[in-house]
Formats: structure tokens, sequence, C-alpha cells
């Protein structure tokens, strides 16, 4: 317990103590009443200056009230003192705490800004603090705020859609703003005033809805993330191509890479060899003959995962391929994976 909480702790605890031996002693030294007795206490300890209940005429009695009347005060003044030592702490300590952020705010060069310490918020703070990039949060609820100060994250309390507090997080110098509110217009809002302020800054946005994209794009975004399709497609990919997904994640850590790797050519795919396809009992080196992808692991049908197998391992009927290649290269090699069909005519015999 710190110096403050236990000055009044200790001082409530004297002044009820106080308060109960004034009652006690005024009911067996005068012979007072239960009521009357407290309502001489009360109106000693908190020096009301009403008459006495009865005249003070004994010496003791007199001794008695004079000891009330300092006890009291004195454990009074010593729980207000207390409490005004807590308010006038918190705030020095608070003001000390904005002074030292302000400081360390203005020597950041080349940082990120937060706009938003949400859901989002924190995991992207998270991620930059573990990558030891240097970052700024702006949000303007004192609980977030809050939260931040104590993760240890540079914060500003206001509206990122203020210019003021844009250049108290230090736009003119930060290389990126990452605007990730839940409302799309308080996003675009904020992303005109990023750019107004910052012309070459990278700003990433959020957007909940598509048709918010052209919008902040239009206001100076130069990406845009919408976690709603970004959602669904990484459901679909654990619906089509769930071997690979688990593959990727385990082997990288993220759950996007297939979308990125998409965006330069290629493609990770998963193709199981059916029952009667060519590839039955065919080496990994003769299907990488024709160029354009890669095995870069097989995961046989007892579970046990292969990675990156070696070129004279056989396939076997179950296996399913997990694959690196060109977009263009892999459906064939799908094709080629299915079961043959026997083709048969008929026609009129003679």
């Amino acid at each position: 317990m710190n110096g403050p909480f236990r000055r009044i702790y200790l001082g409530g605890i004297f002044f009820l103590l106080t308060c109960a031996v004034g009652v006690a002693g005024y009911m067996i030294i005068a012979g007072w009443s239960l009521l009357d007795a407290v309502y001489m206490v009360v109106i000693t300890v908190f020096s009301v200056g009403y008459g006495e209940v009865r005249p003070l005429d004994d010496p003791i009695l007199r001794t008695f009230t004079i000891l009330i009347i300092v006890a009291g005060c004195s454990s009074g003044i010593y729980v207000v003192t207390g409490f005004f030592a807590m308010v006038a702490e918190g705030e020095i300590n608070k003001a000390l705490g904005g002074r030292r952020m302000t400081k360390e705010i203005d020597k950041l060069s080349n940082h990120t800004i937060i706009c938003g310490f949400g859901r989002v918020g924190q995991m992207l703070a998270h991620d930059l603090a573990k990558a030891n990039q240097e970052f700024v949060i702006i949000d303007n609820s004192e609980e977030r705020v809050s939260g931040a100060r104590n993760a240890g994250y540079l914060v500003l309390k206001g509206s990122a859609s203020d210019e003021d507090t844009l250049e108290a997080a230090g736009i003119a110098r930060a290389r990126v703003l990452a605007t990730v509110l839940p409302d799309d217009t308080t996003n675009v809002f904020i992303t005109l005033s990023a750019r107004e302020l910052n012309g070459t800054m990278e700003i990433i946005a959020r957007a909940e809805s598509p048709s918010t994209e052209k919008k902040l794009l239009r206001s100076g975004a130069t990406r845009i993330v919408l976690p709603a399709l970004i959602g669904a497609t990484k459901i679909a990919q654990m619906i089509l191509r769930p071997t690979a997904d688990d593959l990727l994640q385990e082997a990288t850590g993220t759950v996007y890479l297939n979308e990125e790797l998409k965006s330069i050519g290629l493609e990770l795919m998963e193709i199981t060899v059916q029952a009667k396809s060519p590839m039955c009992d065919q080496p990994i080196s003769d299907l990488e003959l024709g160029g354009g992808f890669v095995i870069v692991a097989i995961r046989q049908p007892d579970g046990h995962c292969a990675r990156n197998p070696k070129s004279e391992v056989k396939l076997c009927e179950g296996d399913v391929l997990i694959i690196l290649g060109h977009q263009g290269a892999l459906p064939q090699l799908a094709r080629k994976a299915r079961a043959r069909t026997a083709v048969s005519f008929r026609g009129n015999t003679q």
C-alpha cells in the first residue's frame, strides 16, 4: 500500500476508534444515554460549535472532551491530507508521464501511426512491438489509452481526424499511417487529413464495406484492407485446401501467404492422387520434368507429412501433394492426378 492510501487507511481507523472511545467514555464517565453520547461526539470531533448536551462541570469530563477534540481533529486532518496527496501525486505523475511521452514521440522518425486501439489496433501494436518497430497510437477513449499506456506503448488521447493530434504524433516524420477503426466514415476523414499533412507517407486503411474501398483510395490511401473479405478467403482456403493451409501456417506462422503468392503469379495447391491415376507409382522427378511447379510436401494416407521429398520417391494412391507452381501449370497437373476413365465405342456390327 503506497503512502497516500496508507495515510487514509490509518487515519480512518484512528478516527473511527476515537469516535467509539468517545461514545463509550461519555456513557461510562458521565452516565449519558447512547443518543446523547453519540451527539456529543459528533459535534465535538467535527467542531460544529453547538452547546453541550449537558453541562461539563466535572474536570475529568472536560479533560476527556479535550482529548476527543484533539484526537478527532488530528485523525480527520490526517485523512484529508492523505486524500489530497493522492490526488496531487496522481495529477503530477500524469503530467510528468504525458510530458515524457511527448518528448519520446518528438524523437521518432520513420515510425508508424496507428489510429484506433480496438481489437485490430491491439493486434497490430503487438506485432509491431514484437518486430521492434516504433509506433504511436491515437485513440479518443480514456480506457483504451490507459490500456495502451499500461502496455508500454506511446499513445496520444484525441481524435485521429484532428490535424493537431496527427501533428503531435509526428505525422510529418512518419513512414506509415494505419487507420484501423471499425467505422468507414471516420477512416475516410482520417485518410483525408493525413494525406494533406504528409503527401508521401504510405496510408493503410481498414474498410468494412467493399464500396468504401474506392472512397479511401480517392482520399489518399495507398492500401486497403477488408477484414471480412480476408476472413472469408481464409475460410475458403480451409475448406478447399486444408492440408496446404495447415502446412503454410506451420511453416511460416502466417495465414495469408497464399494470397501474397497469387499476387506474383504463384499458387500453393494440393492435389490428391486418385486410384488408377497416371501418377501412381511414378517418381517425383518424372512429374517435375515438365517444369512450372515443385512438390514441396506429401501427406500420406496414414497422416505422415514428408516435407521436401526426394526426387526418387514414388507416388501412391491417396497421397496428397502440396505443390507450388505457376497458376497456369497447376490445372493440367490436377487433371493428371485424376483416375483414368475407360473409353468405349458403340457401333453397328456387320
